[in-house]
């Protein structure tokens, strides 16, 4: 039986992003971010989180500072009724070429595989169009881009744009 899931990027999707968040006291989740993923649930959704964390590359923090946050986040989310499968993680700078940093579709690739994913019930909820092209090159056509990190003259090949994650609930029903 194949999963279907609802990737989420971390930075600017489940938290506010103001540029390499490393610490819990930095750490603002994004308002609605709980009843949305429980609604999410209740349609029989599972979550994946897709993130690159290029501050570990730039050594601006350690990957044991990313995990330190991230063992917190998911026991926020447990508290909160969600429970999310794993958290993929990029740990590279731009410039160390891998295939796992978005908008590769490697780290997507790699759950697929892990957890028997369905491509054609999955969706992918990002904020910039990195996501939205890493879903695409894993043949994921649900997208959703969270935000305005793109003037609304910019073109998306996002499926929807919303400016708020509650507006999810009338997308993905």
């Amino acid at each position: 039986m194949s999963n279907k899931v609802v990737f989420l990027d971390r930075d600017g999707v489940i938290n506010i992003d103001y540029g390499y968040v490393h610490k819990k006291s930095d750490f603002i989740f994004n308002d609605e971010i709980f009843s949305t993923l429980r609604y999410l649930k209740s349609r029989g959704f599972v979550f994946i989180i897709i993130t690159n964390q290029s501050g570990i590359g730039r050594g601006y923090f350690s990957e044991n500072d990313f995990m330190d946050l991230n063992i917190w986040m998911i026991d926020i989310f447990l508290s909160n009724g969600i429970e999310i499968l794993e958290t993929f993680f990029c740990p590279h700078s731009p410039a160390e070429s891998c295939d796992c940093r978005k908008p590769n579709p490697g780290l997507i690739e790699k759950a697929i595989k892990k957890y028997s994913i369905d491509r054609s019930k999955s969706w992918m909820i990002g904020d910039s169009e990195r996501d939205i092209e890493a879903a695409h090159n894993a043949n994921i056509d649900n997208t959703i881009l969270l935000g305005n990190k793109l003037s609304s003259k910019e073109k998306t090949k996002a499926k929807f744009r919303i400016d708020s994650i509650q507006e999810i609930r009338q997308l993905i029903l």
